[in-house]
Formats: C-alpha cells, sequence, structure tokens
C-alpha cells in the first residue's frame, strides 16, 4: 500500500499547494493554465490510445463495443449524477469556492483523470504482487504536478480526489493476488485503449468543447475483462466455429 500512499499524498498536497498559489495569478494566467493542462490531458489521451490501437494484436471493435455497453450501463446506474451527488454532499459541509469553480468539478474532474489510465493498474497490481512501487511513484510526480494546476483553476475539490485514488488503488492493491491471474497483456491493451478514450473525452469537457459524461462512461473500461475471462473466450471460439 505505500506506493498508493505516497501516490494519494502528491496529490492532496499538490492540490493545496495549487490552491495557495492560484492567489497569486490573476485571471488571464488562470485562464491560459487552465488551456494548457486541459491540452496536455487530450494530448495523453490521444497518445494512449492511438499507441495500443497501434498494436497488431489490438482488437479492432472491441473499444468500440465497450464504450456502448459500458456507457449504456452508466447510464443506467447514472455514475456521473452519484459522483456529482456525492461532490455535492460534501460541498455543503465545505465553503464553496466561487471564483475558481465548485468542489464537486474539482472532485469529479479529478478523480475521473487520476484513476482512469494504465498506471494505476499496472501499478496497484505490482505493489501488491511484488511490493515494487517504482510505477506508482512515477505516477504520485505526474498527479501531483496535475493536481497543482488543476486546483489552480478548480478549486479545493481536486484535493478530495486523493480518496479517491486510496480507495480505487489501494483496492486493486489489496485484491491483487486475486486478480493478477486474469490480467492478461491483451486485456491490459484493451483497458488501456478504452482508458485513453476516456482522458481524451476529459480533456474535452476541460476545454468545454463538449460536455461528455465521463462518469457514465465509466464502466466501459472493465468490458475488455469480462472479454478477456477464460469462460468467455470459449463461448466465442465455439461461436465463431459455428458461424464459418
Amino acid at each position: 500500500m505505500l506506493g498508493t500512499i505516497v501516490n494519494t499524498l502528491a496529490i492532496f498536497f499538490g492540490a493545496l499547494l495549487g490552491s495557495i498559489i492560484k492567489k497569486g495569478f490573476n485571471e488571464a494566467f488562470k485562464e491560459i493554465i487552465y488551456h494548457a493542462i486541459s491540452l496536455s490531458v487530450i494530448f495523453v489521451g490521444i497518445s494512449g490510445a492511438v499507441a495500443h490501437l497501434n498494436d497488431p494484436s489490438s482488437h479492432p471493435i472491441l473499444f468500440i463495443i465497450s464504450l456502448v455497453i459500458g456507457g449504456l450501463l452508466g447510464q443506467f446506474l447514472d455514475i456521473e449524477g452519484k459522483l456529482e451527488r456525492l461532490g455535492n454532499a460534501i460541498e455543503k459541509r465545505m465553503k464553496k469556492d466561487s471564483k475558481n469553480g465548485s468542489i464537486s468539478q474539482g472532485f469529479v474532474t479529478a478523480s475521473l483523470i487520476f484513476c482512469v489510465g494504465t498506471m494505476a493498474i499496472i501499478g496497484s497490481l505490482e505493489s501488491g504482487l511484488q511490493g515494487v512501487h517504482k510505477t506508482l511513484y512515477a505516477k504520485a510526480v505526474l498527479d501531483g504536478v496535475i493536481a497543482m494546476v488543476l486546483s489552480s483553476t478548480l478549486g479545493t475539490g481536486v484535493a478530495l480526489s486523493a480518496f479517491s485514488v486510496f480507495i480505487y488503488q489501494g483496492s486493486i492493491t489489496m485484491l491483487a493476488q486475486w486478480i493478477e491471474p486474469f490480467m492478461t497483456q491483451d486485456m491490459i491493451r484493451e483497458i488501456s485503449i478504452v482508458g485513453g478514450i476516456l482522458i481524451f473525452a476529459i480533456g474535452l469537457n476541460l476545454m468545454e468543447v463538449k460536455k461528455i459524461k465521463v462518469g457514465n462512461l465509466l464502466p466501459s473500461v472493465f468490458i475488455p475483462v469480462i472479454y478477456y475471462l477464460p469462460f468467455i473466450q470459449k463461448f466465442i471460439n465455439k461461436l465463431s466455429y459455428f458461424l464459418r
């Protein structure tokens, strides 16, 4: 759990530092910083997805199926709404940061950015199985910087996303022994493609190009896990055989 704890603290203190230094920026500087981080998030999402899509062994349409099925499931469960209501509930107990957006916006946006990605999964598995924390240490540095920049524009809600990371990555670390046998390279590759697309969508939201309910698309990340389960693969192989 050490890697996750370091990652959590990096986000929390990075966000606090961002909340402090934002007072030294006027609105024009805050706007250009916000645009810079938005473009960076978009680039990270595109590069992550494309890099894995270019892999010859990647599945040509699994990411589309994952996004459609995952989106329908997420819409049915109203994940985005539940995340926003959680943020609003926290906001009622705290002072709203009127100059830099609501606590809910910062909490939801930052939680999605920090939890959707390959490093969170791979790093947590390495931490739980091998006691190796290098990946999560690297992620901690990246997340700390992002948290600092985000909190300078989105407010204190970004700091609260540290708890989302602690629960998410901590759970994977604790369950690593049971999860690892199922996490094949093919599965991780397809999860990375979907994760990259979701990060790209978060960037579009930050740029206010289009409001996408990324929270409702979160189940998409887990569709490749179901697809690559052994008994599902056996069923698909048998079905393919009969359809020939």
